[in-house]
């Protein structure tokens, strides 16, 4: 069976406001990733997501959806529609979207993050690049280079799904097991060497 790419990351929501723009619709704006924020995946697994991440595929237009609790059922907005906007700045990836008066999932949605009840935000995307290391502590590290393609941002009711921990905690088992292998490796290709010096080589 295929493992999915698509990755699901957490945040806090980061100045999300809630207001109505010249014309009087809803909007609800604000930060939906910001970089160089320390993300725990999962224990053992420290992610950032570096400055200009998103900066490909924005500029190549491709289409985001703005879902609520990354449900595909509950669109709030599109990029390709002109019903949301997403953009890079030196803080992180900054999107607003424009609240459908004739959808009630999108009413509900503005009002539960107007009144505080909803602080939290995901976005659904694949990994272009990243980079990867360990601590001397033993804790894994990975820094986002690139998302591309970035799917999709959701406000979202709680911080982790259990299908995405999963998939995480996979992901970051491989990590280890490759860790243990190359350290393995290295410590084959010592004694080696070691062995030639004691037999004058």
């Amino acid at each position: 069976m295929e493992v999915s790419r698509i990755e699901q990351r957490f945040f806090k929501l980061k100045n999300m406001e809630t207001r109505e723009d010249a014309n009087g619709k809803r909007v609800l704006a604000g930060y939906f990733s910001v970089f160089d924020e320390p993300y725990q995946v999962c224990d053992g697994w420290i992610e950032t997501i570096a400055r200009g991440a998103f900066a490909r595929y924005l500029a190549e237009g491709g289409d985001v959806k703005i879902l609520w609790n990354h449900d595909s059922n509950i669109v709030m907005g599109s990029t390709s529609s002109g019903t949301a906007a997403l953009r890079e700045d030196e803080k992180g990836l900054y999107g607003e979207v424009s609240i459908n008066d004739k959808d009630q999932d999108a009413l509900n949605a503005y009002a539960r993050v107007m009144r505080g009840d909803v602080t939290g935000c995901s976005f659904g995307f694949e990994i272009g690049r990243q980079e990867e290391w360990w601590d001397d502590e033993g804790v894994y590290h990975t820094k986002v280079l690139e998302v591309y393609p970035l799917y999709e941002v959701s406000p979202c009711t709680f911080p982790a799904y259990r299908g995405t921990n999963i998939e995480a905690r996979e992901q970051f088992e491989r990590a280890k097991q490759s860790k243990s292998k190359a350290q393995e490796e290295r410590l084959s290709r010592w004694r080696q060497e070691a062995l030639k010096r004691l037999k004058g080589e």
